[in-house]
């Protein structure tokens, strides 16, 4: 059964057979055996591990996280496993239920490789996930009698469940087992499972409200693929902290069913991955690094082995530079591999027409959620609902009853502390702001007017959360967080480091932090829930709020199996009454391609990457090509001035202009010229660096000057050489600082700045004052301070300390840190294929580990895995666990008892972690050792008979 066939679907048979061929597996060793479970004690709510720093791109708000609530939500098969596994684990003997089980079986011959492997797939799923879920599985069978399981017997077509695919029995037993609520809320994932064209392997775009329980869809899936099926699989997520996350979430399952999970974000993944024979792969990406990911299997000719691609938040391809890349990801792979499946899913889509169009796929939609959600909009004091019934939208619902002072109503004209104090601190709420900075002071404000008794709430729990952000901040720690945090209120926004904000968040989840007062990124982001979301006006920054972003942000109002109920209040002025109306009444936005408006990002790299992978050769067709795209399909409304053909011609033009194309004129047999396209050494390295076209030839001379005097005394020139041209345009230098900085440095360090068009006396006259006759290039004199800031975290590896020498908040310091490792990594693959540039490769290769971590060398190995951050890595480190065998080796146990402040879960998942990466690692070598051994399938029969 080839990989384009239909899915694969299970025989009818009895149990005993089931059972048979499920000991015929194990005997086979196809997946490596599920681990034994380790008894434990139990534990609370257990806190959400949070994201860390974005990938390679700009410090906007909206870069630092995505929105994966559908992948690490409440609602996903992870969390249930992690929620229910102690009410499971504690009567379970899988070893000898086990041993029961091989000891009834009849050993038979073996038979086709994919039925074996689906019934290790079937017996694998059940007792990694069965047994924790609380599945009619292992558990069950062994507390019957012998004679019951060997008279029981099922003719064909006895249970329903026989004839589905593998994995997706994994959702139906588990509906065996839950309420009758839980049931009705399953509904929508049991019809969406057993869709006729999920069956027929069509595409698929699915849409369900924030925490409507779209990640057990696509778990369930994304196990039939690797296990049954027996195809790789690529997981696409928007930032790189969301991609670690789920790699750490997800290695358990790894080591459990016996596939590898690998990540590709920031400067991490093999281009191309390395072609494993026994083990299927996950590759959860970002969407940069899935776009390499794609173009690397384009070009070896594996993409077939692609057998699934997983998008979560679909309605990124309507956002900027990013979305176009993801359109280009996902357009290379409709047009390149017949037999792979794209699966889409989003809680806020609109025009879903054009995108069915797209990606030739069918469309399934529910409206469930829950936990009810209540909207309300807040005018001075009265409270209104949204009710779309109502004439002008709005319903009055209540007043507020809060007796303000007259210096408090100045002090808190919005009632603010009135809305929070119906909640906090037996309820969470949260409260977004328009910036960064009001999040801080109305996290102030509220504390300042607070009775002193919310002191008493969790105090002791309090003070520990102080004491973790003092070690995370090396001693150091905020002045805001240390004022409101006794009072279980905390801010959240881009300029923490990530190491705060999963500190934070943790406490956030465990009830010890009642409340957050944070940006609009929390609600495109980590999974926080609360009782009550409050929008503390309809603005993100000075633009006013968009209907999807208004969604994700109520969104988070509610918790499954906590509250009945969820509340949202938006708080309007009188002068916003109208926007808003429009706003709560108004449809979603709609999706547009970004091809066209991202020209350089857009369209001409992806027809560079065309003509480099040798899917279109001229212009015919590339214009073919195009007609697939979303950009295709919204042509005629994106641009009305110009027909495709004409911007597709516009845009190559450009790129022949620049150098990395060129035409070649080929003659045909009826002598009739034709144009064919070639890709230069330049364009060959931008694309397969990821570099952006509009940057290749600042990048290629920059490398070139370096080569006439790179100085290699320190690491400044290379860092110079390794900064992002686009952090650059945000940069606003502090001249008595950059004087400062540049005096510190030894005069081969100051030739530095010389060299790469910055004088000494330009930056003293900036610093005094004075006037500047000569130009210098801004954007090189931005890029050197940046430089700067990054030569300091290399040499004091202390965000702390560098974001207050430099006057600028630690999230951006550690952003640029995240980005600079990025491009670092992009200048590499950019300078491996230039041999010119061949002595860049071995340098640019330890300075891209450098900025990967930026930690002392002993740290490095604990913190590649996924998940482990700074300060816990130095828990770990002075623990005695150093390398990663130390770690992959322990005993969780062991670690919560060793490491502060540490649960069995995130216990469970670091060695879970660190066992996939060593994992990972072996069978790396292990591959390299075969494909040495291998004999050479050209070598000639004779030759290979005259050796000894």
């Amino acid at each position: 059964m080839e990989g384009g066939g239909p899915a694969v679907r299970r025989r009818s048979r009895s149990a005993s057979a089931c059972k048979s061929s499920r000991d015929r597996a194990r005997s086979r060793g196809v997946c490596s055996p599920p681990a034994r479970k380790r008894p434990s004690s139990g534990a609370g709510e257990e806190p959400q591990p949070a994201p860390g720093s974005p990938e390679y791109n700009n410090d906007s708000e909206e870069d630092m996280f995505g929105d994966y609530d559908s992948f690490s939500g409440n609602d996903s098969l992870l969390a249930q496993v992690d929620d229910m596994e102690q009410e499971c684990i504690q009567s379970i003997d899988l070893t000898s239920c086990t041993k029961n089980m091989e000891e009834k079986a009849t050993v038979e011959p073996a038979f086709g490789y994919l039925q074996l492997q689906n019934a290790k797939s079937k017996e694998l799923i059940f007792s990694a996930a069965g047994n924790i879920i609380g599945f009619k599985t292992e558990e069950e069978s062994h507390v019957r009698t012998t004679s019951e399981q060997d008279n029981r017997t099922l003719e064909p077509g006895d249970c329903f469940l026989d004839d589905l695919p593998s994995s997706q029995l994994l959702y139906f037993e588990e509906m065996n087992k839950t309420s009758v609520d839980s049931r009705k809320s399953s509904e929508w994932q049991h019809t969406c499972l057993t869709l006729e064209s999920l069956q027929q392997r069509k595409n698929l775009i699915y849409s369900l409200p924030t925490s409507g329980g779209k990640t057990l869809v696509a778990e369930i899936l994304i196990l039939q693929e690797l296990l049954c099926r027996q195809k790789d699989v690529l997981m696409v997520l928007p930032y790189v902290a969301i991609v670690q996350e789920k790699v750490w979430a997800l290695s358990s399952f790894g080591i459990e069913l016996g596939f590898l999970v690998e990540e590709y974000a920031g400067s991490k993944g093999r281009f191309p991955p390395i072609k494993r024979r026994m083990k299927k792969s996950l590759y959860i990406a970002t969407i940069e690094k899935g776009h390499s990911l794609v173009n690397s299997l384009i070009e070896t000719g594996r993409v077939g082995d692609l057998g699934l691609v997983v998008v979560d938040e679909l309605h990124m391809l309507g956002e900027g530079s990013r979305g176009a890349t993801l359109e280009m990801i996902l357009a290379k792979i409709l047009y390149a591999s017949k037999t792979t499946q794209i699966i889409g899913m989003s809680a806020t889509l609109n025009n879903v027409g054009d995108l069915q169009q797209f990606l030739q796929a069918e469309y399934y939609a529910n409206n469930f959620r829950p936990v009810e959600l209540k909207e309300y909009v807040k005018i001075q004091d009265s409270i209104y609902e949204v009710d779309n019934k109502a004439e002008n939208g709005l319903t009055f619902s209540r007043l507020l009853n809060f007796k303000y002072s007259s210096n408090l109503q100045k002090m808190d004209p919005d009632h603010l502390i009135a809305l929070v104090t119906e909640v906090i601190p037996n309820y969470s709420c949260l409260i977004f702001c328009s910036t960064k900075k009001n999040c801080e002071n109305v996290a102030e404000m509220i504390c300042k007017y607070l009775n002193k008794e919310y002191r008493n709430h969790r105090e002791k729990e309090k003070q520990d959360l102080i004491k973790d952000l003092k070690n995370i901040g090396k001693g150091s720690l905020c002045p805001v967080l240390k004022r409101t945090i006794p009072f279980g209120i905390a801010y959240h926004h881009s300029g923490l480091t990530s190491d705060e904000r999963k500190r934070i968040e943790e406490a956030y989840s465990a009830g010890v932090l009642c409340l957050l007062t944070c940006t609009s990124t929390l609600a495109a982001g980590v999974n926080l829930p609360a009782r009550r979301v409050i929008l503390r006006a309809p603005y993100v920054a000075t633009k006013f709020l968009k209907k999807n972003q208004y969604k994700q942000m109520i969104g988070r109002a509610g918790r499954a199996g906590i509250d009945n109920a969820g509340e949202s209040i938006l708080i309007v002025q009188e002068k916003d009454k109208h926007l808003v109306r429009d706003l709560v009444n108004s449809p979603l936005e709609n999706c547009y391609s970004n091809l066209f408006l991202e020209f350089t990002k857009g369209i001409q790299s992806l027809l560079l990457s065309l003509v480099g992978l040798k899917i279109a050769r001229n212009p015919e067709e590339i214009y073919h090509f195009m007609c697939g795209t979303l950009f295709g399909v919204q042509q005629q409304f994106l641009s009305k001035e110009k027909s495709l053909s004409d911007i597709t011609r516009e845009a190559l033009g450009c790129l022949i202009e620049k150098g990395l194309l060129k035409e070649k004129m080929t003659c045909e047999k009826e002598q009739k010229s034709q144009s064919n396209l070639e890709i230069t050494q330049l364009g060959q390295a931008t694309y397969k660096g990821s570099i952006d076209v509009a940057y290749c030839d600042a990048l290629y001379r920059d490398l070139k000057k370096g080569l006439e005097g790179l100085v290699l005394e320190s690491c400044l020139h290379l860092l110079y050489l390794t900064t992002p041209y686009d952090m650059t345009y945000h940069c606003r230098p502090d001249w008595m600082i950059y004087f400062r900085q540049f005096s510190q440095l030894n005069s081969v360090e100051q030739k530095v700045a010389a060299i790469v068009g910055v004088p000494e006396s330009f930056i003293t006259k900036k610093a005094s004052g004075q006037a500047i006759k000569k130009d210098v290039d801004n954007g090189v004199v931005n890029r050197l301070y940046l430089s700067f800031v990054l030569y300091s975290l290399l040499k004091e590896t202390n965000i702390w300390n560098v974001s207050e020498k430099f006057n600028m908040s630690r999230g951006y310091v550690q952003n640029l840190l995240n980005s600079a490792a990025s491009f670092s990594s992009c200048v590499l693959h950019f300078s491996e294929e230039l041999e010119e540039f061949w002595v860049y490769k071995a340098l640019l290769t330890e300075l891209t580990k450098r900025l990967t971590y930026c930690v002392k060398a002993e740290l490095i190995p604990l913190m590649e895995v996924a998940g482990v951050l700074e300060s816990r890595a130095k828990q770990l480190y002075d623990s005695g666990y150093k390398t990663l065998a130390h770690l992959a080796n322990s005993d969780p146990e062991t670690l919560v008892k060793m490491i502060e402040h540490l649960s069995r879960r995130q216990a469970r998942q670091i060695v879970s972690s660190a066992k996939m990466l060593l994992r990972e690692k072996a069978e790396a070598l292990q591959e390299e050792v075969e494909e040495l051994l291998k004999v050479p399938t050209d070598t000639s029969e004779g030759l290979l008979t005259t050796l000894p």
